[in-house]
This record gives structure tokens, sequence and C-alpha cells, in this order.
């Protein structure tokens, strides 16, 4: 297993030596995560009945889903990771500005999920008796930060290998998990509380976005940064199925899990949800969830330490990755003394992915529409002075600012400084994603479109 020295230049062919089957594991791996359990619970929550909920799920995951299997197909394309692929629309110092938002998401979301993992972790230490105290906590964090922070400093080769030995042997355990919670489950299929059409409606639009046609989307920004390491020989159809299937088939299978027991009154919190399940067998299902959030946060931290470096900062990818590292443990210490504020961040962390919509179709229309799906590499790590892509694109910039503003009028964010006009006004609906992204993208053709003309 070969260090990987690689930074955000494009990957020689003699490097990419990842398959299809390595990069369907990759992206598996983060998503079989107790988020998802939770996420599937939230239609029950919002009172859909069982079967809407489970519509909302396996149909919004194919739209999302696949949006993000193009994009993984550009990377495979171009061999050049997410954020410096931006510098194409946007400008070359253009694209700091997405890639800051990237770079300071991702540190924020190791703290995160490290403190998720660490409350699965407590779960598992008090079926054995062991009472979590406060250093306790921090000497459980501090393990499990290293491990993360280990993988991650090794970089893409350590990713892949992890993944693609601890992912087959999660997912068949997790089957057979799955069985016998439904076998021992009073699924119940009686309709929601959510009767009146106005509340149906809404329902189903906060759904979509948190783990329908949303959850796909948010794994936009980290998709090139791996698909750029597939073995150059293989098809677009199999990089396409293998990332595609890779997020749908984890995604939609904990979401319904996690809909299926929250029909028979068993909750939505990850550790509360497993012990009831599952009982005895608590502990080995526990230790299983928290291999998700591991695999999710080695991502964070290697997609972290890619954005820093797309932004101009000069040093070496480990290094990077290490300072990283060292954050995301501050904010977990300050999560681990103030539970609250960690239920609070995280929130807010959910509710500013606004961003994502607009970027992501900014970059389908740039890269299908404008250019054709032809790029020139070279001048994405040009000169400013003398690149192509200059540096500041005025279209993607504008269309960019404006798709946030429509995606924040229509989304109903878990704060109220993320709960749009519009998305009050009609009842608390979200199609943050589509008014995102069909502003952005609109916008971004007719001006590339008239300046073209000129």
């Amino acid at each position: 297993m070969p260090f990987d020295a690689h930074g955000i230049e494009a990957i020689p062919d003699t490097s990419r030596d990842c398959s299809p089957r390595e990069l369907f594991w990759i992206w598996a791996g983060a998503n079989i995560a107790p988020i998802n359990w939770v996420l599937g619970a939230l239609g029950i929550t919002l009172g859909l009945s069982l079967a809407e909920t489970l519509v909302v799920v396996v149909l919004g995951n194919m739209i999302g889903c696949t949006v993000f299997g193009v994009f993984n197909v550009i990377g495979h394309r171009t061999a050049v990771n997410q954020m410096v692929l931006g510098r194409a629309p946007f400008g070359l110092k253009g694209a700091i500005i997405p890639g800051l938002v990237q770079f300071l998401l991702t540190m924020g979301w190791v703290g995160v999920n490290t403190w998720v993992v660490l409350d699965l972790v407590l779960g598992i230490l008090a079926e054995f008796g062991v009472a979590g105290s406060l250093w306790t906590e921090f000497a459980v964090a501090g393990f499990i930060m290293a491990v993360q922070l280990g993988l991650a400093l090794y970089g893409f080769y350590a990713i892949r290998s992890f993944e693609k030995y601890t992912v087959p042997a999660t997912a068949l355990v997790m089957a057979v998990m799955t069985i016998l919670a439904l076998l021992t489950t009073e699924v119940s299929w009686q309709s929601g509380s959510a009767v009146e059409p106005g509340d149906k409606l809404t329902a189903v639009t906060q759904l979509l976005t948190a783990i329908g046609i949303g959850w796909g989307l948010t794994w936009i920004p980290y998709a090139s940064d791996y698909s750029r390491f597939v073995r150059p020989t293989a098809s677009t159809r199999a990089v396409f199925w293998s990332s595609t299937l890779g997020m749908y088939l984890p995604t939609v299978w904990l979401a319904a899990l996690g809909a299926c027991l929250a029909s028979a009154g068993r909750g939505s919190d990850p550790s509360t949800l497993v012990v009831s399940t599952f009982g005895v067998m608590a502990v080995p299902v526990l230790l299983l969830l928290i291999h998700g959030p591991i695999a999710t946060n080695i991502l964070n931290l290697y997609s972290c330490s890619l954005a820093a470096l797309s932004i101009g900062v000069r040093t070496t990818r480990w290094k990077l990755t290490l300072a990283a590292g060292g954050v995301a443990s501050a904010v977990l210490a300050v999560f681990v003394q103030a539970d609250s504020f960690a239920h609070a961040f995280d929130h807010w962390m959910v509710s500013i992915l606004v961003w994502i919509s607009p970027w992501a179709a900014i970059m389908l229309v740039d890269y299908f529409a404008v250019r054709r799906g032809s790029l020139d590499i070279s001048q994405l790590y040009a000169a400013v002075s003398s690149s192509a892509f200059g540096r500041f694109n005025a279209a993607g910039l504008v269309s960019l600012a404006l798709g946030v503003v429509a995606g924040w009028s229509w989304q109903y964010g878990l704060v109220p400084a993320m709960q749009g006009p519009l998305a009050s006004a009609l009842g608390g609906t979200d199609l943050s994603w589509l008014s995102g992204s069909l502003v952005a993208g609109g916008l971004y053709y007719l001006l590339r479109s008239r300046a073209d003309a000129k």
C-alpha cells in the first residue's frame, strides 16, 4: 500500500490503479452510517406514513445519486480533483470561494461525525457497565481521531484499502441484523399524522432535501477527489454505476430500515435505536455502525487537504491533513464539554449546505453545455495572467451568488437564519435544491451564451 504523495495535480495514468468496484466500496462505506437511520426516521417524525417515506427515499435518491454519479464520471475523465475543476466556471481566483467553503465544512464535519462515533462508543461501554466520565470521553475521542487521521494522512491508497476490506464484512453483518430487526419489529403501515395536503407536501419536500434528492447532492464536492484515481481503461458506464450504486444502495437501505423502526415507535437516536431493537446483539451492531462515521471522516480529512491546496495554500497534503485533524480535535473537545452546542453546530452545518446545488448546477452546465465535455486541463494549472479561464469569471460568480439566494429563499433549515421567506410563506416547504440549481444553472447558461455571442 503506497503512500499517496499526490496533491491537486492531475493524476498521471501510472498512478491510476483504482477499479470501479473499489470506488463502489469507498462510497458505500461512507454511507453505512447511523445518520441515514436517523434521516430515514425523519419521514415518520414529520408525519408521513411508512409507505410515503419509502417512496420519497427510493425515488428521491434515484435523482440525487444519479447526479452524483455524473460528477464521478467527470473526475474520471479529467483526473482532476473537484475544487480545481471549479476553476473553469469561476476563474482561477474565483474558485477560491467554493474551495474555502468546502475546506471549512469538511473540518467541521470531522468534528461532528467523531462526536457521533463517540456517542455510539459510550453506548457500547454502557452495555458493559462502564460509566462514561469526561476523561473516558476524551480518551475514546482521541483514539478514534488518531485512527481517522492515520488513514487520511497516508492518503487515497490507504482509504481505498480500508474500505475494500472492511465494507463488505460490515454490509454482510448489517444485512443479517436488518433481517433480525424486521423479524422482531412490528412495522406500522398506518397513515401518518400529516393528513392535510399542505402538511403532507411540506413533509415530502423536507424529507426530499434531507435524505432524498439532497443527500446525493451533498456528496458532490467530494466526487472527483476519488474517481480521479480510477484506471483510465475503465469504462464511463462502470464508473457511473459503481459510484451511483455505491451511494444509492446503502443510503436507501439504512434510511428505509430507520423508517421501519421509527414506525414501530423505536425513536430516532442512533444508540437508543440500536439498543431497543437488537437487545443483546446491540454491542456488535454498534461496533459495526462506528465504522460508518470513521469511513466518512477519512474522506472529509482527505478532501479537506485537497480543498486547502486548491485555494492556494502552499505546503504538502499530509501537513494540511495533520493541521485539519488538529482543528477538528479542538472542535470535538468543545463538543464533548457542551453537548447542546454540538447539536446546534450540527444543525447549522446541515443548513448551510444550500450552496451545493447552485454550485453543482453551474459545474454541470459549464462542462456539458458550454464546453461540450472538452476541458483543457493544463489551463486549470496555468498562471493567472495567462490562463484561458482568467482570474475571475463574472458569469459563474454572479450565478452562484444569485443561486444561493434563490436556494436560501426556499430553504426551511434547522436554524432560524436558514429559513427563507418563500419557504416560510409556503408552510415550511423546502425546495432549496431545486430553486438554487435552476436559478444558478439557467442564469449561467444565459450569461455564457450572451458572452460567447459577442
